[in-house]
């Protein structure tokens, strides 16, 4: 019974030891494995940790997916590269095209990067780029924000010949996970989108606001300031006035028709 025990433990430490990542020599450990393969469809998308590199060989037209996990405050960033076929072998230009999903399939948009790209006949790669939001820890029902979980990249071709189909591609890719609060290019505001301007003025047109005045010596003076629609005197009063004693005799003309037809129709004759 003790040696049963003994060998079951030795098969144990030795298979532990096999399936161990290796460590470098300082410490650190070893590369990633490169992943050649890359999945046809969501259900069989091949799964990548981020910085693990990838390099499938695949055809031109093929649908490819990699699917990986992000985790909240993470800024998802990923780079494709697609090594053409030759150019004699090629009849006309190709558009290559990244999309990612999140775990309910919702298409996420890309805060930087070319998501896509038009390879010419005589182009020998292409590269694509795409930086993702950042993964928050909860969101509203209703909205689209990309929460932790797992995601889907997509790489397509489209717009291509028919004679192109089947040809030899590489696609290398990289996903990478960043930590914090990672603002895309050109996220920070530089300058005010409208320039400050004193409160109570109006510029004239063409002329830009004098940055040396103050509030108070720009702001318009009392009598300025109460002049407006219902500032004395103004046309408007006299119309209103107008328009009211005309009304109040229509009135007193129309109750006198009703009340006494008939001293109007004599008076009339």
């Amino acid at each position: 019974m003790r040696a049963s025990l003994l060998l079951a433990s030795a098969a144990a430490s030795a298979v532990l030891a096999a399936t161990a990542v290796p460590a470098a020599a300082d410490g650190s450990p070893s590369p990633q494995p490169t992943i050649g393969t890359a999945g046809t469809s969501f259900l069989t998308a091949t799964t990548v940790r981020p910085g693990q590199p990838v390099s499938v060989s695949a055809s031109t037209g093929d649908y490819l997916y990699w699917s990986f996990a992000t985790a909240a405050g993470q800024t998802g960033r990923i780079a494709v590269t697609v090594a053409l076929p030759p150019a004699a072998s090629r009849h006309g230009a190709a558009t290559y095209t990244i999309d990612v999903f999140d775990g309910l399939r919702r298409r996420q948009a890309c805060t930087a990067g070319p998501q896509n790209a038009t390879a010419a006949a005589g182009t020998a790669r292409v590269r694509l780029h795409c930086s993702l939001r950042q993964v928050r820890a909860w969101a509203e029902p209703w909205s689209d924000d990309p929460l932790p979980g797992t995601y889907y990249l997509r790489l397509t071709a489209s717009g291509l010949p028919e004679q192109d189909l089947g040809l030899p591609i590489r696609a290398d890719v990289r996903i990478s996970a960043k930590d914090g609060d990672a603002r895309p290019a050109g996220a920070k505001l530089k300058a005010p989108l409208s320039p400050a301007v004193a409160p109570g003025t109006t510029l004239a047109p063409g002329a830009s606001p004098s940055g040396s005045a103050s509030p108070v010596s720009s702001a318009p003076k009392p009598a300025e300031r109460v002049k407006g629609w219902f500032s004395w005197p103004s046309s408007r009063w006299w119309w209103t006035i107008g328009g009211g004693v005309l009304a109040a005799v229509m009135a007193v003309a129309g109750y006198s028709l009703t009340r006494h037809p008939r001293r109007w129709f004599s008076a009339l004759r």
